[in-house]
């Protein structure tokens, strides 16, 4: 038989096929390395200043409330061993 196998024909196709996709992936993570680090040059995001810590206790927060809850955590924990 002189004309290629149907087989070989599809094996053909499917390297052919998976090496443009392989090649394209690579150049597609080439490409966006490179459009990364050209944004960052050209436009850095601005220094974000922290914030102080936020109080321990809130000026709004009942003292009763947080026993309330205290204790209600403590007996859950309690029942959970």
């Amino acid at each position: 038989m002189t004309e290629p196998s149907l087989v070989s024909q599809g094996l053909e196709l499917m390297v052919f096929g998976m090496g443009v996709v392989f090649v394209f992936l690579t150049m597609l993570v080439f490409v966006t390395t490179f459009m990364s680090k050209l944004v960052n040059k050209l436009a850095p995001e601005p220094e974000v200043v922290a914030a102080p810590a936020p109080a321990a206790s809130a000026p709004g927060v009942d003292p009763q409330l947080l026993k309330v809850l205290s204790a209600a955590v403590k007996e859950h924990r309690a029942r959970q061993k």
